[in-house]
């Protein structure tokens, strides 16, 4: 071997070896094409469908499409799908959503008002790839008369959702149990769960990533992690970092408040470079949480006012600030955070924002939660946990290019 190509070798040998003792960060902008592989003709579907629903095309769903175990279901840029008669989508295949930033995937009901069609229903599937792609008005009501989650699956499964839109959903966004590896990146989630519903409701062996989203009004909790109650292992282990919550959990009010981030039931949860604004309660661990394993620092917590009247009893009035980590919780503040004393004190400034504390479901979000030059969070993220996870910024917006791309 000639002398050149040895040293060639050995770099690149060393390359690779410091390159896998480090923690890759799943975030990624990796353009995906979709063929049209058994192309769909544009018009109605329902029934047992398979193929490619084509760019620029549109679809009417018209009663409840399920993709059999085996088959799966693409749709590519600019597809446009409207479902009709609360139908949903029952997944036992694959479902591989694919847009673009400038031609993102749209599902929608034919009367464009929340809890109007049935969401994803994907307990037994094989895959889930749902990326820039609008998901707007599910939750409609199941043959019970129950709210259903937008995606719900119960399998052991690869998930990833990026770069998409979740709004105006009735119960839980995500609804996530049973050992799922999950990749949840800069998302959007915007005015869901009517009473009730988490934004990301994690249980039962989930592992993965939840990062750079923008959580908006959601009824319940922006992330919930959580064990089975017997089964406590495989434990729930999910990395929540570099999220942007506003507004969590008054809907549900005091009797059950919701939370950015609440860890429970043998749940472990690393949290870390989030901006918690106008939340009921910030950031709970509950003491049946596998605290002794949890992490989290470096979170940003602020409010627009110092108090706000309970929905469910206007006479109580609530201390938003006494909430950033809640005394029901065993969770504390700590050194790395940014904890506001008063309102102006530590105020992240978002891009547009008027303060909102408490919205109805479907309240339209037309606010940018970028931030503006001088933000407290520039700088003051720790980019070094889990071994090389997050950011220098705190928040779903970052210099680095690696936040969300949501603007508007």
């Amino acid at each position: 071997m000639k002398l050149k190509h040895l040293f060639i070798l050995v770099g690149t040998i060393v390359i690779l070896t410091t390159y896998s003792c480090k923690k890759e960060e799943v975030t990624t902008f990796t353009k995906i094409e979709i063929p049209t592989s058994s192309p769909l003709q544009p018009g109605d579907i329902g029934g047992f469908v398979k193929g490619t629903l084509q760019a620029n095309q549109t679809y009417y769903i018209t009663s409840d499409l399920t993709i059999k175990k085996g088959d799966t279901l693409n749709a590519q840029p600019g597809a446009n799908i409207i479902v009709k008669n609360n139908a949903q989508v029952t997944v036992q295949g694959v479902l591989n959503l694919v847009g673009s930033k400038d031609q993102p995937i749209s599902f929608n009901s034919d009367v464009n008002k929340p809890g109007t069609w049935g969401g994803f229903q994907c307990d037994t599937a094989q895959a889930v790839t749902i990326k820039w792609t609008h998901v707007e008005n599910t939750g409609g009501p199941d043959a019970s008369g129950s709210a259903r989650a937008t995606l719900k699956i119960q399998a052991p499964i690869k998930v990833d959702v990026e770069d998409s839109w979740f709004t105006n959903g009735q119960d839980d966004m995500f609804a996530i149990f049973n050992g799922a590896k999950v990749t949840i990146l800069r998302n959007t989630i915007s005015s869901s769960g009517s009473t009730d519903g988490e934004g990301m409701n994690l249980k039962a062996g989930v592992t993965g990533q939840v990062a750079y989203n923008v959580i908006f009004s959601q009824a319940g909790s922006g992330v919930k992690l959580e064990t089975s109650k017997t089964v406590p292992f495989p434990q729930t282990e999910v990395d929540v970092y570099n999220n942007t919550f506003v507004s969590m959990g008054w809907r549900r009010g005091a009797a059950e408040p919701g939370r950015a981030v609440s860890v429970g039931i043998n749940a472990i949860g690393h949290i870390y470079n989030n901006i918690i604004v106008n939340c009921f309660h910030g950031v709970e661990l509950f003491a049946d949480g596998d605290i002794p394993h949890t992490t989290y620092g470096n979170n940003l917590f602020y409010a627009t006012v110092d108090q706000f009247a309970d929905l469910g009893d206007p006479t109580q009035k609530i201390n938003i600030r006494a909430g950033f980590y809640p005394a029901s919780g065993v969770g504390i503040p700590q050194k790395t955070d940014l904890i506001s004393k008063a309102v102006g004190d530590l105020n992240p400034l978002f891009i547009k924002f008027d303060g909102t504390v408490a919205a109805p479901n479907g309240f339209p979000n037309t606010y940018d939660f970028s931030l503006k030059d001088g933000s407290p969070c520039f700088g003051s993220g720790n980019p070094n946990f889990r071994n090389g996870l997050g950011s220098k910024d705190i928040g779903a917006y970052t210099l680095d290019g690696r936040g969300n791309e949501h603007l508007y």
